[in-house]
């Protein structure tokens, strides 16, 4: 089997390709994909070269871990899923010849049936959204299997991530958090909290604040914003070391937190909101290109502040 994909084949160079696939397993799905997202975290770092070390980069490699599309084929033992059904994949690792990093922006893929979360067909290309929701559900989530979910109450970026985690904030019925943007053409569009400039902000009584910025020198600023006993989760990707001023830190018992990737149980969760509507998607999905334009979606995607979430649309 072969399939069209999106390779990276050195930072900055990019190409669309047909690639072997790795032959189907019992467990294995074949699905024709629809969408495909773009990243402007990890993905980026691949595209500029400058993500830190990681097991399994090198180029030419695969980006991409937001896929949508169709199974049309799928192993003899595959439980609970049907040719037809609309799923979503966090990549793939079938691409030969290249690096899987992370494998899902191809015209096809082979992947393994656990992997595949069953869509809406209704849900259409925000289902691509189904990862970055997770990994926003996830800073609720991590490190308190034994404790209550903790809600920012300051969110540090209004691009996808931030809108996220302030719609959930706002649709889990907690007090709307407050958002700082230093860009002004990304300080609309809030629904349900209010979005300002950090030199606005007067406060100094935060309890838990999300960095989803990617600033490495953004923690002595917040720090300085924080209660007593306050957290701060770090939910972007950093390509530099992050620092701190211990003073500010020690008088304030100031807990630092790291979120990492989605786990299973922050995907059930927002599939289930995704289906239910609890969690708004209006709004986050701003531009698409076709395949064949594949180099204008990643340059768009990484260079206008007005594009949020770039999809490819790999449809005939």
């Amino acid at each position: 089997m072969k399939a069209k994909a999106i390779v990276f084949e050195a930072p900055k160079s990019l190409c669309v390709r047909e690639l072997e696939l790795a032959p189907m397993g019992p467990l294995d799905l074949e699905v024709e994909v629809s969408f495909s997202g773009i990243s402007t975290g990890t993905e980026r770092l691949l595209w500029e070269g400058t993500m830190p070390a990681f097991p399994g980069l090198s180029y030419p490699l695969v980006p991409g871990y937001e896929t949508v599309g169709t199974i049309v084929n799928m192993g003899a033992e595959v439980p609970d899923l049907n040719k037809g059904d609309q799923v979503f994949l966090p990549g793939s690792y079938a691409f030969q010849g290249v690096q899987n990093l992370f494998g899902g922006s191809g015209s096809g893929l082979v992947a393994k049936h656990d992997r595949a979360v069953k869509l809406d067909p209704s849900l259409g290309n925000k289902g691509v959204l189904l990862a970055l929701a997770a990994t926003a559900h996830h800073v609720f989530t991590v490190g308190r299997e034994d404790a209550p979910l903790a809600y920012p109450d300051l969110i540090i970026g209004h691009g996808i991530m931030g809108r996220l985690l302030a719609r959930m904030v706002v649709a889990a019925g907690k007090p709307a958090p407050v958002v700082w943007e230093t860009q002004p053409i990304r300080q609309s569009g809030a629904m349900g909290y209010d979005v300002i400039h950090p030199d606005e902000d007067t406060r100094k009584d935060y309890r838990c604040i999300c960095d989803v910025s990617g600033d490495a020198a953004i923690l002595n600023r917040v720090i300085a914003k924080m209660a007593p006993g306050g957290e701060v989760v770090l939910a972007g990707f950093y390509k530099q070391d992050l620092s701190f001023a211990y003073a500010p830190a020690f008088m304030r018992e100031a807990c630092i937190r790291i979120a990492a990737q989605w786990k299973k149980h922050d995907l059930d969760a927002v599939a289930a909101m995704f289906h239910d509507g609890s969690l708004p998607l209006d709004g986050l999905i701003t531009h698409t290109e076709k395949a064949m334009h594949a180099q204008r979606a990643y340059e768009v995607a990484f260079g206008d502040p007005q594009c949020l979430k770039m999809v490819i649309d790999w449809r005939a």
